[in-house]
């Protein structure tokens, strides 16, 4: 009886013990699957006439953005090459589908922390992310003034 006692009151102290524990950032993992989408909207496809230097810029920032989560040891583990399942041909398409993903990182990654010690990585990927939204803007805009040549 004294054992099984013990055992109960050990397994709720490790209960107790792992609830203070503070938990995974899940809008940062959301923000990680946004500027994967993004990346693979602004990489190179085939049968691009034209690269322009926004998306290599903004593809520097997004991996930067995305190391910054890696070292708040978040990552889940899927390939920077990981890319949604979309049918978008059209250069200019793939250049607003990175925008609106580059924005929809930028407010998951833009919520409330609580911890201090993250304060600092917390403006450093939103940095990246603004600078990737401006250079996948730059490109868009070449495109469209390319388009009305």
């Amino acid at each position: 009886m004294k054992k099984i006692l013990v055992a109960a009151l050990a397994a709720l102290t490790a209960t107790a013990s792992a609830q203070q524990l503070p938990g995974a950032h899940p809008y940062y993992l959301h923000a990680l699957t946004d500027l994967r989408s993004a990346r693979w909207f602004l990489y190179h496809q085939s049968g691009d006439a034209k690269v322009y230097a926004g998306e290599d810029e903004g593809i520097r920032e997004i991996d930067a953005a995305i190391g910054e989560l890696k070292r708040a040891a978040i990552d889940d583990g899927k390939d920077l090459n990981d890319h949604p399942q979309v049918d978008v041909k059209d250069h200019g398409s793939r250049l607003l589908k990175a925008m609106e993903n580059l924005k929809q990182a930028h407010a998951d990654a833009d919520h409330e922390e609580d911890n201090p010690q993250v304060q600092g990585l917390k403006h450093r990927i939103m940095d990246h992310i603004d600078k990737a939204e401006h250079a996948a803007g730059v490109a868009h805009q070449q495109w469209l003034d390319e388009m009305k040549r």
